[in-house]
């Protein structure tokens, strides 16, 4: 649970905003007389901790750092928006806000870095759509609520990346997910290669922030299967257990499950999963897994308790 600390308006884009203390949110709209409001950024949000510690960092020097100096509607006392996802949503009274955005880039001659220095609003903050409008008011409790599920799929074969082969597997995968209500954020294609494999899943994690990423293909004995060591390198905390059950769930299939080397593991927010290269046993694997994962997902994002 959340606090509002400020609720900001401006006249004019790019200029810092003054904290008005309460406003009305329009539907598709965003703040009352708010000069960012009907855009594709219909409201920002900042975590008050990062500016306070922003505002720490610079205590020393002539720089003011007031509510809205960043060009935030919303600080917001409780959540790290950045490492939230697309599709979060929040509630704060009657209105319901839907992340939209994460950061964004800071333009030249930005009025905002000139009178504070710096402009966190670009790697901290967040920008929403409002869902449902309503007021809402400094002091106000501002939480988290269920979110959708967010997925990206990534496929690694050296035949279907030249095009000799379909990738079955790979639209198979973002099929079954999106009929099990994930929203699917992306569909990616590289080669067997270990740092095409790692440098797509940082990109992935970083730039999209999905829940999950589910991987097909490359977790055989092949010289060129390196999906599971790529996947390692990216992690920062290891989830075994997803891999594992798919294994003991597999080998009542087939006894060849056994040679699986795939891994599952988290990095950020983001949990992600080695599934084999076939349609058949990514359908298998995919649909054994899928229900109890929707509880890993809501606890890595706060949604429920583990």
């Amino acid at each position: 649970m959340g606090k509002v600390m400020a609720v900001c308006i401006s006249e004019h884009k790019g200029t810092p905003k003054q904290n008005i203390e309460t406003s009305k949110l329009i539907k598709d709209y965003g703040l009352e007389n708010d000069a960012h409001a009907g855009s594709k950024r219909q409201v920002s949000l900042l975590s008050y901790e990062m500016e306070m510690a922003f505002k720490e960092k610079l205590k020393d020097s002539n720089i003011n750092i007031f509510p809205g100096v960043f060009g935030e509607n919303l600080l917001v006392e409780g959540f790290d928006f950045k490492k939230c996802a697309v599709g979060t949503t929040f509630q704060c009274r009657d209105v319901v806000l839907k992340i939209t955005q994460i950061g964004k880039l800071c333009h030249e001659g930005c009025n905002i870095r000139q009178i504070a220095g710096d402009c966190i609003m670009p790697r901290e903050g967040v920008f929403a759509d409002v869902i449902k409008g309503g007021t809402i008011s400094v002091g106000d409790d501002f939480k988290l609520v269920k979110s959708e599920k967010t997925a990206s799929v990534l496929t690694a074969s050296d035949r279907s990346f030249s095009g000799i082969r379909e990738d079955v597997s790979g639209r198979l995968l973002k099929e079954i997910l999106e009929e099990n209500g994930y929203r699917v954020l992306s569909y990616n294609l590289v080669c067997d290669d270990e740092k095409e494999v790692y440098n797509k899943l940082i990109e992935i994690t970083e730039n999209e922030k999905p829940d999950v990423i589910f991987t097909t293909g490359g977790t055989g004995f092949s010289v060129r299967d390196r999906v599971p060591e790529a996947t390692l390198k990216v992690a920062d905390r290891n989830a075994p257990g997803i891999s594992q059950a798919i294994r003991e769930y597999s080998m009542k299939i087939t006894k060849k499950a056994m040679l699986s080397r795939a891994e599952s593991v988290i990095r950020d927010r983001t949990i992600i999963i080695n599934l084999p290269g076939s349609p058949k046993a990514v359908r298998e694997c995919l649909e054994f897994i899928i229900e109890p994962l929707k509880h890993g997902i809501e606890i890595l994002k706060g949604e429920a308790d583990g």
